[in-house]
């Protein structure tokens, strides 16, 4: 009769009941979720993407999966609910010093994500509390290794250590941690300054090395252009010196060969044509009057023969040079 008028007792929201905590604070929750846990009707449909923890008289029971389930009455409780959607959850700022002694202020966004909803409902009291408080001291403690530089150079090598020691730690909350990610990064106001200042000298820097790199690099354009404008007028002048030289050759040989067949035909014509050494006299004769008349002209010095007068005696003696030349070659001839 106790049990019976215990179970007629109608039931009220317990002190001990766990309000619903939601990773995602973005999503919507009604109301009715904020105040109370799902009510035992015996017939439940679970949502999808959902995990609905069921505990037997106090004692954890089973985890509910998406879809119909089936509780028994007065001894069944749903006593947790878990999100199996990725959750953003947003790191306040917070204050860290670096190796070499420089004040940060740092935020972040830490997305996690329910993996196990027995060990996220039993492994820890507070799992969204307590996985930002993990990830402000990490980031605390992976910053004092570092100098300002690194932290500023390296920030995606910190979000992945940070990233790697929070799962370490909360692998035993049944909680995965995706991705870490720095929003923002306040230095102190005199070191911004003085960081304003190295930017500005090291790009004066890099403008007066591009400017003499440029000038160096004119300087030896210039430089190999005068040097291969030399060797090309070189070359045209030793070619054009080769081509004279053999143009030279070619002129003396085709005058030398026309010189010795025009010798051929005029000893042909005179051997053979009759009449063709008196010819030759006469013409002897005549080159020998023209060009002692061309003395006086093309000279100062003026020869004149003894018999100047006799023209006889001067065409004589130019058949005789002849004739004493044609005796020489007959004689060579024998």
């Amino acid at each position: 009769m106790m049990l019976r008028s215990a179970l007629r007792v109608p039931q009220r929201p317990s002190a001990l009941v766990v309000p619903v905590r939601l990773f995602n604070s973005q999503q919507p929750v009604s109301f009715f979720q904020q105040e109370r846990l799902p009510a035992n009707t015996v017939i439940r449909f679970v949502p999808q993407q959902t995990a609905w923890v069921v505990e037997r008289m106090g004692k954890f029971h089973r985890i509910l999966e998406p879809g119909l389930a089936i509780l028994m009455p007065f001894l069944d409780k749903i006593q947790y609910v878990q999100s199996l959607k990725e959750a953003a959850i947003e790191i306040p700022s917070q204050s860290a010093i670096t190796s070499d002694n420089v004040t940060l202020e740092m935020d972040g966004v830490l997305y996690i994500k329910v993996i196990d909803a027995y060990k996220a409902s039993y492994g820890v009291e507070d799992a969204e509390y307590a996985i930002s408080q993990l990830a402000q001291t990490t980031m605390r403690s992976e910053i004092g290794q570092l100098t300002l530089d690194h932290v500023l150079k390296e920030r995606q090598n910190l979000n992945h250590n940070i990233t790697s020691a929070l799962n370490e730690a909360a692998n035993d909350w049944g909680i995965k941690c995706l991705r870490y990610e720095i929003k923002d990064i306040h230095p102190p106001q005199n070191v911004l300054e003085a960081m304003h200042r190295q930017v500005s000298a090291e790009r004066s820097k890099r403008a007066e090395i591009l400017d003499s790199e440029g000038h160096r690099q004119s300087a030896i354009n210039i430089a190999e252009g005068e040097k291969t404008s030399k060797i090309l007028a070189s070359e045209a002048v030793k070619l054009q010196s080769i081509n004279e030289a053999n143009g030279e050759s070619e002129a003396i040989l085709l005058k030398a060969k026309a010189t010795a067949e025009g010798l051929k035909h005029i000893a042909r014509a005179i051997e053979e044509t009759p009449g063709g050494r008196d010819a030759v006299a006469l013409q002897v004769a005549e080159h020998y009057v023209e060009a002692f008349g061309k003395l006086a002209k093309e000279s100062n010095t003026v020869v004149v023969p003894a018999g100047l007068g006799d023209m006889g005696s001067l065409i004589a003696s130019g058949l005789g040079i002849y004739s004493k030349v044609n005796d020489t070659l007959n004689s060579k001839k024998q």
